[in-house]
């Protein structure tokens, strides 16, 4: 969903977090997330890392800066479009995630 419409009071499905649309919610399923609580706790890392071992596909880093952003949104922060975590991830996770 675009974060923008993205309203914290009514999380029923994993579409209405923000950036996850039909094929962000089953890449989730795939990692046994079924409903936006599942992802409290949750590190966007290991998250990324599970994916790609589940998928047998190197995903592209995009997929990590949503993970991202929407584990911290689950930890309360605001909504934000994915690509407002690209920097932050390539500081942290250097030129692998790149």
């Amino acid at each position: 969903m675009n974060p923008a419409k993205v309203d914290r009071n009514k999380l029923l499905q994993l579409t209405d977090l923000p950036n996850i649309g039909k094929a962000g919610a089953a890449d989730l399923r795939l990692l046994g997330i079924q409903t936006p609580d599942d992802l409290i706790g949750c590190d966007p890392f290991e998250l990324y890392s599970q994916l790609c071992a589940i998928t047998q596909t190197r995903h592209d880093p995009c997929v990590l800066d949503v993970l991202i952003s929407i584990t911290r949104f689950m930890q309360g922060e605001p909504a934000r479009v994915w690509w407002d975590y690209t920097e932050e991830r390539k500081q942290r996770y250097g030129c692998d995630y790149q």
